[in-house]
């Protein structure tokens, strides 16, 4: 089946996590719309080869841990004296975490997981938005989760971490809503990645369960959804929510 055209001709991004999953498929996509592209990837080894793989001349790649402030600045510069100003941030860049009850959770387990997946967030839009509100155009897409809007059992931690990137969204979104940079999250359900060797298949199968369509998404189906929201028409959503959940979102 042959994708919908969505222009991003002249646009620059980054994306985090990059380097496989969604976020890989996400830069395949931003690639094939006309946009140049950085990964943002800690492992920067498996960064520079997806680059290298997708399109050398379109995309870089730069090893960042986005829970070091410092580091997500640096590589913010010498992002943007490669490519140019930045246009779109898509935070794709998470973790799981261990599958244990909130009694039986390790602390610094818990903890590991709100920093990457809520703060690491936070780090890159803190440093990315202000460049985009002078410029006055951007878009941001968070990668959220269903978890974050139900909370799933044995995940006390990346749900959390994901509530707090939906209302991260909706707070910046608010505050930039007449500036042109337009803030907006995606909230999948189970969607088939490397993330899954970190889940038990009882795990898999009770959130498959869950589903209507009685089928996980796939990567492709995500990147479809964030290309649209990077987009020109893309224009009167912000602090926004939007599901890609296989009818299992009731709210």
């Amino acid at each position: 089946m042959t994708a919908n055209d969505i222009h991003l001709e002249g646009r620059r991004a980054i994306v985090t996590g990059g380097a496989r999953g969604i976020g890989r498929a996400i830069v395949e996509r931003f690639v094939r719309s006309g946009a140049k592209v950085a990964i943002w990837d800690r492992d920067e080894g498996r960064g520079q080869g997806a680059a290298q793989e997708i399109d050398g001349k379109s995309v870089m790649a730069q090893a960042v841990d986005v829970t070091d402030t410092a580091a997500v600045e640096a590589a913010l510069k010498a992002t943007e004296t490669a490519q140019g100003p930045t246009d779109i941030m898509v935070t794709s860049a998470g973790i799981t975490g261990p599958i244990a009850t909130v009694a039986d959770y390790d602390p610094t387990d818990w903890r590991h997981v709100i920093e990457v997946d809520l703060i690491g967030v936070y780090a890159c839009l803190r440093c990315v938005a202000p460049g985009m509100r002078t410029r006055g155009w951007g878009r941001i897409v968070n990668i959220a989760s269903i978890a974050g809007k139900e909370g799933n059992p044995n995940a006390s931690a990346y749900s959390a971490a994901k509530a707090g990137v939906i209302a991260l969204t909706k707070s910046l979104g608010k505050e930039l809503a007449e500036t042109g940079v337009l803030v907006n999250a995606v909230a999948p359900a189970v969607i088939e990645t490397e993330l899954f060797e970190q889940m038990t298949k009882e795990h898999i199968a009770w959130m498959t369960s869950k589903i209507p369509m009685n089928r996980v998404g796939q990567t492709h189906e995500v990147a479809a959804l964030v290309a649209w929201l990077s987009s020109e028409d893309c224009s009167f959503s912000t602090g926004a929510t939007f599901d890609l959940s296989g009818g299992r979102a009731t709210y």
